[in-house]
C-alpha cells in the first residue's frame, strides 16, 4: 500500500512544507493534524474543498484530525490584500459556524474528526498576558513582510491594528492545540503559509518543540487560469441555497479537459486505477466527457449525497443526452423545472415564435434557419417544418423539452 507522502505528492496535494522531507510529517509517527476555517461565509465553496480532502487523506491514513471553526478569529478577519473585512457580530458568526460544521461533517463522512471553536479560548484571553506571553515572540519587521499586510500598508487605506494582529491569533491557536491536544501539524491553502509558519515558530520558541506546516496549492482551471473562490466572483458553494445541486453538478461537468485528471485526483477518493481507466476512455472519445461525468458524480455525492447525485445525473441526461422525460421521478421532475431555463407556453403556438421567446433564437428569421438546418428538436424529435405548432400531446406532466443543437435547451411549461 502506498505511503501517505506518495499519495499526497502524486495526487497534487503538496505545495509547501516546513520539514526537510514530507515523509517526516506523514509517514513516521501518527500525528494530530488540524485545518482551520473562518466563518467569512456560511458555506464552504469548492476553493476550500481541496483542503478538506487533504484533511480526509490524513484521517484515512490513521492520523487524528481536528477541524477548527474560527469563531474567534472570524471576529477579526484574516487581512485581505485590498480591503479590510467587515466585522461580524457574534450572533452571525455562531450561525455561520454551525452551518460550516454540518457541511464539514458531510464531507468527512463517517471519519472521526474533533471539531473545536477557537472562540472558546480566544474569547477568554487576557490582553496583558497575551502581549507578554505571545506578542513578545513576534517582531513587527517579520509581520510587515507578509504579503497581505505589506500590500495593505502600501495602500491608501492602510491596515488596522485589528487585522495586523491576526497572525498572532492564528499562531496562538496552533500553540493552544499543541498544548491541549498534542496537535503538531497544521494544513491549509498556500495563501495561509505565513500564518501557519507563525504558529510553528511560536511552538518552537515557547515549547522548544517541533511542529509542522503543510499547504496545498491554490486550485485553478488550467484552461482559463482562474482559481475557485469568492475573490474571482465565480464561487461555487456547497450550500444548495447558494449554488443549486444541479448547478453544482454542471460546474464539475464543465471542467476543462486540461484540468479533469487533476480534479479527479484532488476532489475524489477514487483509486489511481479507477482514474486511469476513465482517463483512457476519455482519451479514446473525449467528446463523450467520460472523465467529467465521473468527476461530477463523485463530487456531488461527496457534497450532497448519492441519492441527490443520481437525481441530478438523470436530469442532466434528459437535458443534454437522449433520456426522456418519462424516465424522471417526481423529485427529478421538480429539479428539472427549477434548474433549467424555462418558458411558459400554450398549445397552438408556432414553434418559430417559441424559439425566439425561449431565447433559443434571436429572431424568427434565425429560428426558421435553425429549423431548416435540422438543429431543432422537440422531446428528442427533430423538427423542420416552419409551420409546426405546439400540441397538447407534446407535453408530459405539463412539460416539454425544446432544444437547439446539443447545448441549448429550454423547458417548456404548459400554461
Amino acid at each position: 500500500m502506498a505511503k501517505l507522502s506518495e499519495i499526497l505528492k502524486e495526487r497534487g496535494y503538496v505545495y509547501q512544507h516546513s520539514s526537510e522531507t514530507l515523509e517526516e510529517i506523514t509517514d513516521g509517527k501518527k500525528r494530530t493534524v488540524y485545518l482551520g476555517v473562518d466563518p467569512t461565509a456560511d458555506s464552504i465553496h469548492v476553493g476550500n474543498l481541496a483542503a478538506y480532502m487533504l484533511l480526509r487523506r490524513f484521517a484515512d491514513a490513521g492520523h487524528k484530525v481536528i477541524l477548527l471553526i474560527g469563531g474567534g478569529t472570524g471576529m477579526i478577519g484574516d487581512p485581505k490584500p485590498d480591503v479590510e473585512r467587515p466585522l461580524l457580530s457574534i450572533e452571525e458568526i455562531t450561525v455561520r459556524s454551525q452551518k460550516l460544521k454540518a457541511q464539514a461533517e458531510k464531507i468527512l463522512g463517517g471519519i472521526e474528526v474533533q471539531l473545536v471553536n477557537n472562540h472558546d479560548w480566544l474569547g477568554k484571553l487576557d490582553l496583558i498576558s497575551f502581549l507578554r506571553d505571545t506578542g513578545k515572540y513576534f517582531t513587527v519587521n517579520s509581520l510587515i513582510k507578509k504579503d497581505a499586510i505589506s500590500a495593505r500598508m502600501k495602500s491608501d487605506e492602510g491596515i488596522s491594528f485589528t487585522e495586523f494582529s491576526y497572525p498572532l491569533l492564528q499562531a496562538y491557536d496552533f500553540w493552544h492545540l499543541f498544548k491541549k491536544h498534542k496537535c503538531d501539524v497544521q494544513i491549509g491553502g498556500s495563501d495561509q503559509w505565513g500564518n501557519i509558519v507563525a504558529g510553528v515558530e511560536l511552538i518552537r520558541r515557547k515549547e522548544n518543540k517541533t511542529a509542522y506546516a503543510l499547504t496545498i496549492p491554490i486550485i485553478t482551471d488550467k484552461a482559463s487560469g482562474k482559481k475557485f473562490g469568492k475573490s474571482e466572483g465565480n464561487a461555487v458553494w456547497l450550500d444548495a441555497e447558494k449554488t443549486s445541486q444541479y448547478a453544482f453538478y454542471q460546474f464539475w461537468l464543465g471542467v476543462s479537459d486540461e484540468s479533469v485528471v487533476d480534479h479527479l485526483k484532488i476532489f475524489t477518493l477514487l483509486s489511481d486505477m479507477e482514474i486511469e481507466a476513465v482517463m483512457e476512455m476519455h482519451r479514446r472519445d473525449h467528446k463523450e466527457h467520460h472523465a467529467q461525468h465521473l468527476l461530477a458524480r463523485e463530487v456531488t455525492t461527496l457534497a450532497h449525497g448519492a441519492e441527490t447525485a443520481e437525481t441530478v445525473e438523470r436530469v442532466s441526461s434528459v437535458l443534454f443526452d437522449d433520456a426522456g422525460l418519462k424516465d424522471l421521478d417526481d423529485t427529478a421532475f421538480s429539479m428539472l423545472k427549477s434548474s433549467a431555463p424555462s418558458q411558459e407556453v400554450g398549445t397552438g403556438e408556432l414553434l418559430v415564435d417559441v424559439l425566439v421567446r425561449a431565447k433559443l433564437a434571436s429572431s424568427k428569421r434565425e429560428a426558421r434557419l435553425f429549423l431548416k438546418d435540422k438543429a431543432v428538436n422537440l422531446n428528442g424529435e427533430v423538427v423542420t417544418d416552419e409551420e409546426s405548432m405546439l400540441a397538447a400531446g407534446d407535453f408530459f406532466n405539463g412539460v416539454a423539452l425544446l432544444k437547439r443543437g446539443k447545448k441549448h435547451v429550454c423547458v417548456l411549461m404548459l400554461k
